[in-house]
């Protein structure tokens, strides 16, 4: 700027026309999470002395030319307008949403299988503009179901993973997520039981951490207990007769079926004989259906002396010492069967012989008293064998045999055989 005057023009001092104030076409993206850069389109950003979101000046900018800056976003919330200053004036006002950061509150389940395809569930806020969703470095599809839900498609993966989720404004926090391998059940013990149920097995394998189920067949174990991460005990449900799969499930997969067999209660029909000595002793004959695998005879609560399996039909046992009647039982891994009754017959025992003497050449009637004599077999005079009647069980009438001096008379009976007394075989007369 000069002054003239008659005396001439003075020197010059600087003036400056002010240019138009800036303005603001458009913020891309127009919104986002603080830290993000934006850039800004429009005119007049020649000069910039600030740029604003909201109050709040941005973390810093650049001019790039008189049409366009980029800037660091501050930190804020909600709906902000982003301003321009230059010397000439404010800009206009563009508006820019703050979108949070994703945060995630759990990921249930927090472990799967090594094969992936299972659906997991992520809690949390900010999650409805998900853009991805990541097993550690793997892509999961997924769909969101609000703001504070989404649910995932676990991908294939091994170890422990962190699970993030990506949105316009930043990618969350991670939570762990442990790919597990599937269970594997090796062996059973016992590998068969009753059909009703209510044993105990052992399951011994790998992978038995976090058990959520213990199948055989369909059914769930009545019961299970996770001993370590080999040894699993289960109570068997009841189930048909036959082959049932055994299978343990984790957040690994459910592991292959191992055979458990189901074995149908024995079955008795009869005891041959049915009756013995109260000393034992005695061999009977057991038969029946679904006998084999016995691990046990019983006369009443008392094992045989000894048993053998000699079918699924039959078995031969050692009758033990008892008394009474008593119920004849055989327990399998099937369980314990029907009882079928067996009589001990006491010793008989002779209290007296009259006549005690009578002719060698046998014949006469001779009367024997005790007891247990009813059920006799036999009845001897030393070595030789006599026509009886039994009358009772403390009386018999016997013909004497043919003889000669003094002998024992003993009854035989399905107890055993008596103590002997003394008949005598006396001579004719002779004159």
């Amino acid at each position: 700027m000069t002054v003239t005057t008659p005396a001439g023009t003075s020197n010059g001092v600087a003036f400056t026309y002010a240019v138009a104030a800036p303005v603001i076409g458009s913020v891309s993206p127009a919104s986002g999470a603080a830290g993000s850069v934006v850039t800004l389109t429009g005119s007049g950003f020649t000069g910039v002395t600030a740029v604003r979101f909201g109050a709040v000046n941005a973390s810093s900018f650049t001019v790039v030319s008189d049409t366009q800056i980029t800037a660091t976003v501050p930190a804020g919330s909600g709906t902000v307008q982003v301003t321009v200053t230059t010397p000439a004036g404010t800009s206009n006002g563009v508006a820019f949403t703050y979108v949070p950061v994703p945060q995630l509150v759990s990921v249930v389940p927090a472990a799967g299988p090594t094969s992936g395809g299972n659906t997991v569930t992520l809690t949390g806020s900010g999650l409805g503009a998900a853009t991805a969703v990541a097993f550690g470095s793997a892509p999961a599809a997924f769909t969101a179901v609000s703001d504070s839900s989404l649910v995932a498609t676990a991908p294939a993966g091994s170890g422990t993973v962190q699970v993030t989720v990506t949105t316009p404004a930043g990618t969350s926090n991670g939570l762990t997520y442990t790919y597990t391998a599937a269970p594997v059940v090796a062996t059973i013990v016992p590998a068969q039981g009753p059909a009703s149920g209510g044993n105990t097995v052992m399951l011994m394998g790998s992978g038995f951490t976090g058990v959520t189920a213990v199948r055989f067949g369909a059914v769930n174990a009545s019961s299970f207990t996770v001993v370590s991460a080999t040894q699993i005990t289960a109570t068997v449900p009841a189930g048909g007769p036959g082959p049932s799969g055994v299978t343990v499930t984790t957040a690994g997969g459910t592991s292959l079926p191992v055979p458990y067999f189901y074995l149908s209660n024995p079955q008795l029909t009869a005891v041959v004989p049915g009756e013995g000595p109260v000393l034992g002793g005695t061999t009977v004959t057991v038969t029946g259906s679904n006998l084999l695998g016995v691990t046990a005879v019983r006369f009443g609560a008392v094992n045989a002396s000894s048993f053998t399996v000699v079918s699924a039909t039959q078995i031969t046992a050692t009758v033990p010492a008892g008394s009474g009647t008593v119920q004849v039982t055989v327990t399998t891994p099937g369980g314990t069967s029907n009882g079928v009754a067996f009589t001990y017959v006491p010793v008989p025992q002779l209290v007296s012989v009259v006549p005690a003497a009578g002719p060698t050449s046998g014949g006469n009637t001779v009367t024997l008293t005790g007891s247990g004599l009813g059920a006799a077999t036999a009845v001897a005079f030393g070595s030789a064998p006599a026509a009886f009647t039994a009358v009772s069980d403390s009386n018999l009438v016997a013909t004497a045999p043919a003889g000669s001096g003094t002998v024992q008379v003993t009854v035989t009976t399905p107890g055993g055989t008596s103590n002997g007394l003394t008949y005598t075989y006396i001579a004719a007369p002779v004159i």
